[in-house]
């Protein structure tokens, strides 16, 4: 016979984990919340209640709920199941009359947020967000706080499910305008400082989810000015203030405000000295990160002077020396924030040298092995005493958080040393390199895939080592990685590229993670430096894998000799498979944005005996090589040969071929007229220029070659020669790449660029005007003549090179032909990019990120007209690559604004553009209903409703976006191959890895 169980047993068994005291509280809140719950007429439970004493009652009871609530208790379902209606009458009350009543609400809101963890609280965010945001412009001052401080709590663990709709509440409430005006009169206002406090944090929370509420802070002149006045004041407040920097900076334009004034700049470094409380330091550091993400900015803040920041850094990271081995948490959090800024060393400058000065090199000990600095080391060892203290220090195991920072920050020192650099303690960087190389071997040798993605970052340190252009850093990392390989490199060898021949030829089985194919590539790369495995003498980005195997190729084929320039060979051609190779390593110079993918892959195409980068730009402008209608300028060898060629490419790619008078002409064009006349002199002009007896005939024809195209062709009889003319022209970067050094690490690569002949300084070779569409520009002027309708000086020679119609235009011999002026039938703001993408090959781009999420429509339709119109000026002048490029600009705009698309649907009819009409009426198909009801169709043409009527229909039929993306994909996007391409290069040599 079963025992009975009574109801006393299951409510006892129910409340399992809840104290007696807080079993008692959940009573007593459950009656207290049952006076003022009320059933609608749709029969759902709703807490309502007027009763300001029920009111009271019912907020006691939550608090000393709340107050019994801990720990694991959080998470009990009895615990749990009240927060529903806890929040129901919380939401009530928040929207009170009564001023002590709300400042109670708020208060058990504040301690509700506090207690309840981010996955209990998510279901409720958005009842609780309305009420808060509409009390930020409380005159109580006290309610006003208590609901920054609870709204912060909850946008501190919003979760991205909410995000959308979180920021509608927030955008109907003015939430950002108000918090604004609450701080714009920040110091000097009777506010206190705490108010100061929660609204800032609140603020730079805000600006951290939504990047688009960052303009109108960064543009308030008044609150940037009173923010920089609230950082000099000695108060706690600074960690706000320091946030709410942060969360500005992270957009490029609030980065650059945030400089404007050097005095901030003096006051972050002044809040990262020891002489603050942690709290402030650690903000300080903060801020400097996000203002050396991007390299411009960083750039710029090292120029405004980096030493203070070194300094800074420096004593971030050594400071706690001095006291106990024991770091606290506060001491391991500023000691992280600091090794994080350390990485600054990313970027090229002046710094690192300081950095060096400032001992950096025995910093990184101290944090890598636990007594290091306790120790009476001898200024010279042997490398077998190296390994014995690296070895015991790194098994120590000694603040491993910090590991991958210390290996990032010795990688990029190292690669930006110069050639002659020597350490003044070598000890120091001898140990470094020892653990270095001893992290790099133990882990991936012992083949342990999880030690492998933990040690990445020491495995690029090596191979930057390696690479180091310092002589003394890349012949150690050598020396001692050999030793420590020993026997067992040769094994490790071939396990290295078993898995890699694997991987590219599909025989690999599971899918591998992209940082174990990145360690393992990085690994070759660092082998085929080393001495024993080589037979013969001697940045990164979305295309890290390509990268990594481009750089790896390079040094295989370097140091094997497995591919030599074939230009020389007798048959004078290449086989297949290396043909092959060449095409696809000049695709990735023509396509890849990742300046180390361009520079590596131009570095492997030199040993086939092409130099330089190939690109789209230099294939069109290359043809004017070989066509001398618009030449003006002869280079008169000493033998009497001439070459004619276009001033006005040498004067922007090879300014050292023409003489001074010919780059600078003393006679300064200033009216019509004699711009009139100075083209007719432009048009007969031939300017000879005699050269000197050692220039080589070949060689000049070569290097033109590289002026015009952007890359040559030669073989290595012809490269001797050219190295000498190079050399005297000044072109560094074809010297480079004619003597075949490895590319300097984050140096952007050369790429073609005429942009510079449409200034002032280019009107000396200008042969022709090119003039927009008539149109009510106010306040344009031109820089060189006087005529009022605006216009271009242009080259025919670009123009011809660049545009299939206007060379045929030109060459008519048609009175357009003879004109000194085009006239073209776009706006000006369309005619400068035309004209920007002959000269540069790029498309200018529309304001992105803050900028364009703060314009209104007729703002960014301002912006877009211009596309639209090269769209059609593009099926007329047969321009297929531009009208491409327009289309992806304008789709793009498309998704992120589909409120345009009415808009541009009409445009794009009036231009006859029915491709892109039937792209905008897609987009605009969603919100067909919408259109309806609001009347914003009535002023369309009936055949354009219909269009979105249609698409509409298809659209749900077919699913949301199908259409448009079936389009996309048939008509504009063209896969990458991208990491199948970067897996199969090492498997295309067709040789054997393993000699």
């Amino acid at each position: 016979m079963r025992p009975s169980i009574s109801k006393q047993g299951t409510a006892d068994n129910s409340n399992k984990g809840l104290t007696g005291h807080t079993c008692t509280l959940h009573q007593r809140l459950n009656h207290a919340l049952n006076l003022g719950t009320r059933i609608n007429h749709d029969k759902v439970k709703k807490w309502q209640c007027v009763d300001i004493e029920i009111q009271r009652h019912v907020l006691h009871s939550i608090a000393a709920f709340l107050d019994s609530v801990s720990g694991d208790t959080r998470h009990h379902p009895h615990v749990k199941a009240s927060v529903v209606d806890i929040v129901g009458a919380l939401v009530w009350m928040l929207q009170s009359d009564n001023g002590s009543m709300l400042r109670m609400a708020a208060d058990v809101t504040v301690k509700l947020v506090s207690i309840f963890p981010k996955s209990v609280l998510q279901l409720y965010v958005l009842e609780l967000v309305n009420p808060l945001s509409s009390l930020l412009s409380s005159h109580q001052t006290e309610v006003a706080i208590l609901s920054a401080t609870a709204l912060n709590l909850i946008l501190s663990n919003l979760s991205t499910k909410s995000e959308k709709d979180v920021w509608e509440i927030l955008r109907k409430t003015e939430s950002v305008s108000q918090v604004v005006s609450n701080l714009r009169f920040f110091p000097g206002c009777t506010k206190t400082l705490k108010y100061f406090q929660q609204m800032a944090l609140l603020l730079s929370t805000i600006l951290w989810w939504w990047p688009s509420s960052r303009f109108s802070v960064w543009s308030d002149t008044k609150l940037m000015n009173g923010l920089n006045e609230m950082l000099k004041l000695d108060i706690d407040e600074k960690v706000a203030v320091l946030k709410l920097y942060s969360s500005l900076a992270l957009c490029g334009i609030g980065a650059k405000k945030v400089l404007e004034s050097g005095e901030i700049l003096e006051q972050m470094v002044q809040c990262m000295d020891n002489s603050h409380p942690h709290s402030i330091r650690i903000e300080g550091f903060k801020l400097a990160q996000c203002l050396v993400i991007n390299e411009e900015i960083c750039l710029l803040m090292m120029s405004l002077g980096y030493k203070p920041i070194i300094k800074a850094i420096i004593s971030g990271m050594s400071e706690w020396n001095s006291h106990s081995r024991k770091v606290s948490n506060d001491q391991m959090s500023l000691l992280e924030e600091a090794c994080r800024l350390a990485l600054i060393t990313r970027w090229e400058g002046e710094h690192h040298i300081y950095m060096w000065k400032q001992g950096i090199d025995k910093i990184l000990l101290d944090l890598l092995l636990e007594n290091f600095h306790n120790q009476p080391y001898k200024c010279s060892m042997s490398l077998d005493e190296q390994m014995v203290i690296a070895k015991e220090g790194l098994n120590a195991n000694y603040l491993l958080v910090l590991r991958s920072y210390i290996w990032d920050i010795l990688g990029w020192l190292a690669i930006h040393c110069g050639e002659d650099f020597n350490p003044e303690r070598e000890i120091y960087i001898n140990i470094l390199i020892t653990c270095a190389c001893l992290t790099f071997w133990h882990k991936i040798y012992e083949n342990d895939i999880a030690g492998a993605f933990r040690r990445e970052s020491a495995t690029r340190a090596v191979s930057m080592m390696i690479y180091s252009p310092c002589k003394y850093i890349a012949s150690k990392t050598r020396f001692i990685l050999s030793e420590i390989l020993g026997l067992d490199g040769g094994e490790y060898l071939k396990t290295l590229l078993g898995f890699l021949n694997n991987l590219s030829s599909g025989n690999y089985f599971g899918v591998p993670d992209k940082l174990q194919i990145i360690v393992y590539l990085m690994g070759l790369a660092c082998y085929s430096a080393l001495p024993q495995y080589q037979v013969s003498e001697d940045w990164e980005g979305k295309d890290i894998l390509l990268f990594y195997s481009l750089w790896g190729l390079a040094e295989w084929i370097q140091h094997w000799g497995c591919l030599g320039n074939n230009l020389d060979q007798t048959s004078g051609e290449m086989r297949p498979i290396e043909a092959q190779l060449v095409s696809e390593l000049q695709d990735i110079c023509n396509n890849s944005r990742t300046p180390g993918v361009q520079w590596y892959a131009a570095y492997v195409l030199s040993y086939f005996g092409y130099y330089g980068f190939p690109s789209k730009l230099g294939k069109k402008i290359g043809k004017a090589l070989t066509e001398k209608d618009y030449a003006d300028i002869q280079l008169i060898l000493a033998n009497g040969e001439c070459l004619r060629v276009h001033g006005v490419v040498l004067a922007t790619q090879c300014p050292s071929l023409l003489p001074s008078e010919v780059l600078f002409p003393s006679e300064v064009t200033c009216d019509e007229s004699s711009v009139t006349c100075s083209m007719e002199i432009c048009k007969k002009f031939c300017k000879d220029i005699r050269l000197s007896v050692h220039v080589d005939h070949q060689a000049l024809v070569m290097l033109l070659e590289y002026i015009y195209l952007g890359y040559l062709q030669a073989g290595q009889e012809l490269v001797k020669k050219l190295r000498t003319l190079a050399k005297r022209c000044n072109l560094q970067s074809l010297l480079q790449m004619l003597y075949r050094k490895r590319p300097k690490w984050g140096s952007a690569h050369p790429s073609l660029d005429l942009s510079a002949a449409l200034r002032l300084s280019g009107c000396r070779f200008s042969d022709v005007i090119l003039e927009a569409k008539t149109t009510e520009l106010l306040g344009w002027t031109c820089g060189i003549c006087f005529r009022s309708v605006p216009h271009m000086h242009v080259h025919k020679v670009i123009l011809s090179s660049s545009c299939d119609y206007l060379r045929a235009l030109l060459q008519s011999g048609m009175q357009e032909s003879h004109s000194q002026t085009i006239k073209s039938s776009i706006s000006w703001e369309a005619m400068v990019k035309l004209v920007n993408c002959f000269y540069c090959g790029k498309l200018p781009k529309p304001p992105s990120g803050c900028l364009w999420n703060n314009m209104d429509t007729e703002e960014k339709l301002h912006e877009l007209q211009p596309y639209v119109e090269l769209c059609w000026l593009s099926e007329f002048w047969l321009m297929e690559d531009i009208q491409t490029a327009c289309f992806d600009v304008i789709i793009s705009t498309l998704s992120s604004a589909k409120e345009l698309s009415i808009k541009i649907l009409q445009i794009a009819a009036n231009f006859s553009l029915w491709k892109l009409a039937e792209v905008a009426a897609t987009y605009a198909a969603p919100l067909y209903r919408q259109l309806c009801d609001s009347g914003e169709l009535d002023a369309l043409d009936e055949m354009l409703v219909e269009m979105i009527r249609a698409a509409s229909v298809h659209l749900s039929q077919q699913g949301g976006g199908q259409a448009l993306a079936q389009w996309k994909v048939n008509s504009f996007v063209t896969k990458r191959p991208g990491v199948c391409r970067a897996n199969s290069l090492f498997a295309k040599q067709g040789y054997s890895c393993v000699r």
